[in-house]
Order: C-alpha cells, then structure tokens, then sequence
C-alpha cells in the first residue's frame, strides 16, 4: 500500500498532468493571458485534495513569440507558463512547481511536509 506521502505526491502529479494536458494548444493571446490562467486555476482546484493552484501565464514570453509572427495569438505551451500548486492528502502537504528547464517545462515536487 502506498504511503500517505507517496499518495499526496501521485495527487499532485495527476493535477499537474490534468492541467497540462487539458489547456495545451489553446490559443492564447497577451490579452487573454490573465482570463485563461484563471480558468486553469479554477478548473485544476476543482480536483479532490488540491488546496491552492497559481497560475502565471507569462505574457512577455507570449509577446516575443507573437514578435516573430503574423498572427495575433499562439498556441499555450509549458514555455509560457509558471505554476504552483498545493495539495493536502492525510496531513500530508505536498508544495509543488511548474517551469522552465532549459526549453522543457519541468513539473517537480518542491516539498513534501508530514
């Protein structure tokens, strides 16, 4: 049997790929940035056990994509985002983030707290 830690954790991923996998590929525009990284927030603290979602749709990577460009929104990518969210299972909080690593949008375990 998992532990309750290793479960938090497991909580944890299946936030970060529901959120992830759920908005890649929307259009996103600097000015429908702010709308967007909120919907996500909302939808993802739906989720059993999530207690907190932040979500920072980074405009000024959106903007120098947009430079390069004839149109006037891009497609949402984890380049374009930062997140962070909080999970409670068991008395177990799990402290995670979502950024860049190099060009790959990394999703890691910041802290786990018994």
């Amino acid at each position: 049997m998992p532990t309750d830690a290793e479960r938090a954790c497991f909580e944890a991923g299946i936030k970060f790929g529901s959120l992830y996998h759920q908005f890649a590929g929307t259009p996103v525009s600097p000015d429908s940035a702010a709308s967007l990284g909120r919907a996500m927030e909302e939808a993802i603290e739906n989720q059993p056990y999530c207690v907190d979602v932040a979500v920072d749709v980074r405009t000024d990577r959106i903007a120098d994509e947009l430079a390069s460009q004839s149109a006037e929104y891009t497609e949402l990518t984890g380049r374009f985002l930062d997140v962070e969210m909080l999970i409670e299972y068991e008395g177990v909080t799990v402290r995670t983030r979502m950024e860049m690593a190099g060009d790959y949008p990394l999703m890691k375990l910041v802290a786990v707290e018994e």
